[in-house]
């Protein structure tokens, strides 16, 4: 049964129970003048006027009643639409939306607890694999369209117009290196060389380029010294003393060779973002990426290819994209399933976010709604709140009847309890 089904019935039975008491108040207008009729004919009379003042009071709410002096405190929904916006709005946010409430939210859900229940069952995983892909074909579909690829080249290109790379680049190296951190990177260089120059392979090629420069320089002192054998010496030489040198640099933060690494660092960053030469080389090659015909044709080209992959694995039923995503979510799942700190950390920084965001999100949301309910007819609000809550309404004439009748009833009694005594 619809809404307007139900409130309609409501209204009838509530009017069919005005009418049985009107209906009762005319028959004892034929009754006898005893007792038991007067009783009667006071029970209807005061259920007449229990049912007509609820009638009253409910119609008022949603429209005006033309009855002098009293008509103007009538319609009282679409009158105070405004106020009535502003009291849904403060009460939504002070009830629903306030910051304790929100972070309330988060701590009895658990939602990092939830989600790794979620993503832990296959079928999840595959839906989740299977939303995120269609997703994606229509992103591309949506990048695909001429205006929207032409605003993102324009934008694209504009970004990069404004981009000094050359101070850019500095002011990012400047960033990783600080607090010594390139001093790792050396370590980690040298560490390699170490590798390499232990490697037979390494040593095999130094003790060939020692016999090739023997035979290149002193031809006739290869022949009759063991080139082999002094190939070999001295390549062990070599990687000895190349590793003593590595071992020195390793052990020693004060070694000549950190400083002056140090010193060609800082120098390096200075000449990108202040040397005139290292500005006009990054707009040179800022200019060769936004103009130059063969570099935006290759471009073009790997994307049109890398497009087209993806717009056919989308759409194959054995899609490698959703095979990683579904994978991806079941490892997720399972790390957050196995792994209570890092929950812990995630639902907190979830309070945080609430914290944060909370405020700002309850007045966008509790303004939305004031002035939506602002935007409304007057007339189709107090019809929709009719159609909600009208049905209740209708039983409040309802008992208003019935309570109205039981007091006519006990008024009597009280008056005549002398009478009625004798």
């Amino acid at each position: 049964m619809t809404k307007e089904l139900e409130l309609r019935k409501a209204k009838r039975l509530a009017l069919a129970f005005l009418l049985g008491a009107a209906g009762l108040f005319v028959l004892t207008l034929f009754l006898p003048r005893v007792w038991w009729a007067e009783l009667l004919a006071a029970f209807s009379e005061a259920a007449m006027v229990g049912a007509l003042a609820d009638w009253f009071a409910v119609v008022a709410l949603f429209r005006r009643v033309p009855i002098p002096l009293v008509s103007r405190h009538t319609a009282i929904i679409p009158k105070n639409k405004e106020k009535i916006a502003d009291n849904l709005a403060l009460f939504v946010r002070e009830k629903f939306l306030d910051t304790e409430s929100i972070v309330g939210l988060v701590r009895r859900h658990d939602p990092a607890a939830k989600v790794a229940a979620w993503l832990a069952l296959p079928e999840h995983t595959q839906q989740l694999g299977a939303y995120l892909v269609k997703l994606a074909s229509g992103m591309l579909d949506f990048i695909d369209d001429a205006p929207v690829r032409a605003f993102i080249s324009r934008a694209v290109r504009s970004a990069i117009g404004t981009v000094d790379l050359s101070r850019s680049a500095g002011v990012v190296l400047e960033a990783l290196t600080r607090d010594g951190r390139h001093q790792a990177l050396l370590d980690a260089g040298i560490g390699q060389l170490a590798a390499v120059m232990s490697n037979e392979e390494t040593q095999g090629y130094i003790a060939d380029g020692i016999v090739n420069w023997m035979k290149d320089a002193y031809p006739f002192a290869e022949k009759v010294l063991p080139s082999d054998w002094l190939g070999r010496k001295g390549a062990e030489v070599a990687v000895a003393t190349a590793n003593r040198i590595i071992n020195d640099i390793h052990n020693d933060p004060e070694h000549p060779v950190r400083i002056n690494f140090n010193r060609f660092t800082a120098e390096f960053i200075e000449r990108l973002q202040a040397d005139p030469e290292f500005v006009d080389k990054g707009e040179e090659i800022k200019r060769h990426l936004l103009d130059d015909e063969s570099m935006n044709t290759y471009i073009g080209a790997l994307w049109d290819e890398l497009r087209e992959w993806i717009r056919k694995d989308l759409h194959s039923e054995d899609s490698v994209l959703h095979r990683r995503v579904a994978g991806a979510g079941a490892w997720v799942g399972k790390v957050l399933q196995e792994d209570e700190r890092l929950r812990a950390s995630l639902n907190a920084h979830l309070e945080s976010a609430a914290r944060g965001a909370g405020p700002e999100f309850a007045q966008f949301l509790t303004r939305h709604i004031a002035d939506t309910v602002k935007n409304w007819d007057s007339g189709d609000m107090s019809a929709q709140v009719e159609l909600n809550i009208g049905k209740d309404l209708q039983f409040i004439r309802i008992n208003g009847t019935i309570v109205g009748g039981m007091i006519g009833v006990l008024l009597y009694l009280v008056s005549h309890l002398a009478t009625l005594m004798r």
